[in-house]
């Protein structure tokens, strides 16, 4: 089997992963700010980061994650005075919001969520060590990194700070992209901040954005760890300048391995709110579309590529949801037959050799897959060979009963890293109603009374249920 292998955006290039410590992995992967609710955009990351933290569990390491929940910034402070009411009270929803969307989208629950509000005081620490080592400068009662002083700034985004002017700075929490300045550290309190401050030894104030994330995946996970993520938008400036503070406040070399994943686009263009062309998972499901095929399709491209999202709820135009849940159909499909085959089999309890070497050779395949940098799309491939290899077989009569067990559970085996196969679980639904439904529209067939029948197979479908006629009777699943 190949070596988990990871392209590292430091090093611009593909690296077999070691972790610093045997068997354990502490990631970091940059949370949401919690200004509004989390759109598809921002899910592509955090779905792209469970599959991360999966496959790492399927490989056999234990995973301590640590993911940040920024609650105070520019876009925070702002919103929250113009509805009136307290940060936290303004952030709380927000917060709530986005744990249920995790919940819906079948993505793991990290180990850790801080909130940077919460760690004020790690922030003051770390600023103060990187005050004591000649790193910063105070303009006006706030505090600033000086970029000169860390000559490998630029690594990661290889970008170049030569022409830097000294004093050259910024203020806000998020900048331009193309702009290599010194970054705010501590922000003197201003009118504008209202009553949002902390009075610390560095004066009255909050922490700029950067900072936050150096002191909170420090704290949880060492001075020095093995991978953090994010999307490809935060390596300049955020994770640039994580970088640059953490190695000269701590003296450490902080990160090993940094995974970046590509913009979800819509119809072409990026997803922005700028654009007014994002939707939250709460639009989607609004238009019928479920979570389950939601993160089918955010998952279905690999981490590094864009990933285009065909979908226009004014035209009914859901060409992604609509491939995504053809996809999960075709699984559903399978699983279906391998249940009522053991069901009904009266095969013997023998494997067979061409099922046992079709799962072996599927597994390795699947596994080398994963370990290429997280070849999703060779992954999927792999399933659905296996999909339609074991269909062949049923076909043929070449497969027992314990063959359908093994699949099943090889299967289920996949599905600790994919987390797509089970039906929504949110979905539920009336087992005994739709038993009564199939059970008076046989008894309609039976008299040939066909328009109360396709009556009833219209209120079954209306209810999200695919009828199959099978020799054995009536199989309903969900659509």
């Amino acid at each position: 089997m190949d070596p988990l292998r990871f392209y590292n955006t430091l090093n611009h290039r593909k690296e077999e992963f070691r972790p610093v410590e045997p068997g354990q992995v502490r990631l970091y992967t940059c949370g949401p700010t919690v200004h509004d609710y989390a759109h598809l955009g921002n899910f592509r990351a955090y779905v792209f980061e469970d599959v991360l933290r999966r496959t790492l569990k399927f490989f056999g390491y234990r995973v301590l994650q640590v993911m940040n929940l920024t609650d105070v910034d520019d876009k925070t402070i702002r919103k929250s005075r113009e509805k009136g009411i307290s940060l936290a009270e303004y952030t709380r929803t927000y917060k709530e919001a986005f744990f249920k969307d995790l919940d819906g989208l079948r993505i793991e629950r990290a180990e850790k969520y801080p909130a940077a509000t919460d760690h004020i005081p790690e922030m003051v620490e770390l600023i103060q060590k990187l005050i004591e080592k000649g790193h910063t400068y105070e303009v006006e009662g706030s505090l600033y990194f000086r970029i000169s002083s860390f000559p490998q700034y630029g690594r990661l985004a290889n970008v170049k700070a030569e022409g830097l002017r000294a004093g050259l700075r910024v203020d806000l929490d998020e900048y331009e992209k193309e702009d290599v300045r010194d970054f705010a550290l501590w922000k003197n309190w201003t009118p504008e901040d209202g009553d949002v401050f902390w009075e610390t030894s560095l004066g009255k104030g909050r922490p700029g954005w950067h900072i936050e994330c150096s002191a909170m995946s420090t704290k949880y996970l060492g001075t020095h760890f093995d991978i953090h993520t994010g999307g490809m938008d935060n390596i300049f400036p955020h994770h640039e300048n994580e970088i640059a503070q953490s190695v000269c406040g701590y003296g450490d070399r902080f990160v090993n391995y940094w995974l970046h994943c590509a913009h979800l686009v819509v119809n072409g263009e990026k997803m922005s709110k700028s654009l007014n062309n994002f939707f939250t998972l709460r639009d989607i499901k609004d238009a019928g579309i479920s979570p389950r095929a939601v993160r089918y399709f955010l998952l279905s491209a690999h981490y590094r590529q864009p990933l285009n999202l065909v979908y226009d709820p004014a035209t009914s135009k859901t060409d992604s949801f609509d491939a995504a849940k053809g996809a999960l159909d075709r699984i559903d499909e399978l699983r279906t037959k391998l249940a009522e085959f053991k069901e009904y089999s009266v095969a013997g309890d023998q494997r067979s050799r061409s099922v046992n070497d079709l799962l072996d050779e599927s597994q390795m395949a699947f596994k080398n897959a994963l370990a290429n940098d997280l070849d999703i799309s060779g992954a999927l491939g792999v399933l659905f060979s296996l999909v339609k290899d074991v269909n062949k077989l049923l076909s043929s009569g070449e497969v027992t009963a314990a063959d359908a067990l093994a699949v099943e559970e090889r299967l289920k085996s996949w599905d600790t890293v994919l987390g797509v196969m089970e039906p929504d679980a949110e979905a539920d639904i009336d087992a005994e109603a739709i038993d009564r439904l199939i059970a008076e529209r046989n008894e309609a067939r039976k008299t040939k009374n066909f328009a109360r029948s396709d009556e009833i197979r219209k209120i079954i479908d209306d209810m999200g249920i695919i009828l199959q006629d099978t020799p054995q009777g009536v199989r309903w699943r969900r659509k």
